[in-house]
């Protein structure tokens, strides 16, 4: 009887555990799609203090032209209005957690100028996100246009 007693004590343990973290992936995935749809909205209200705060201090982006850029860069980049956002709106997200890194997929439709270029379009989006001091941050970024059939 004690043993059938401690199986089944071990099958709930292990189901409530697995449970959990079901609960907690979900949890993150819903954090990071809220935290890059502000990101695409710091953008286009040049928030620069956001973005500040959601990029890690060794943040690299690399644009859909390969140019790669700081996270000083980037900043600089919006606040000084050379990448103007007008609209973005993002769609066929998926995000894959692992513990404290995680990895955004997505597809963005923008409405952009950078420096007086039309640069409007859809988007793919690879951004990679590490929990640092309890704080979600962004430490890459790749963005590339998807071509126009």
């Amino acid at each position: 009887m004690k043993r059938i007693a401690f199986a089944v004590g071990v099958i709930v343990l292990v189901f409530a555990v697995t449970m959990l973290a079901q609960i907690q992936t979900e949890s993150v995935e819903q954090e990071l799609i809220k935290l890059e749809k502000e990101w695409g909205n710091a953008l286009v209200n040049r928030d620069v203090a956001f973005l500040d705060r959601i990029f890690a201090d060794d943040y690299i982006g690399t644009d859909s032209d390969g140019n790669v850029l700081t996270k000083a860069q980037e900043m600089e980049s919006a606040k000084s209005g050379d990448y103007a956002v007008v609209s973005t709106v993002l769609d066929d997200i998926k995000v894959h957690v692992y513990g404290d890194t995680a990895v955004y997929f997505g597809r963005s439709t923008d409405k952009a100028q950078f420096k007086g270029k039309d640069v409007s379009g859809q988007y793919r989006w690879t951004d990679t996100w590490v929990k640092i001091a309890g704080r979600w941050k962004c430490v890459a970024s790749h963005g590339s246009k998807i071509a126009q059939k």
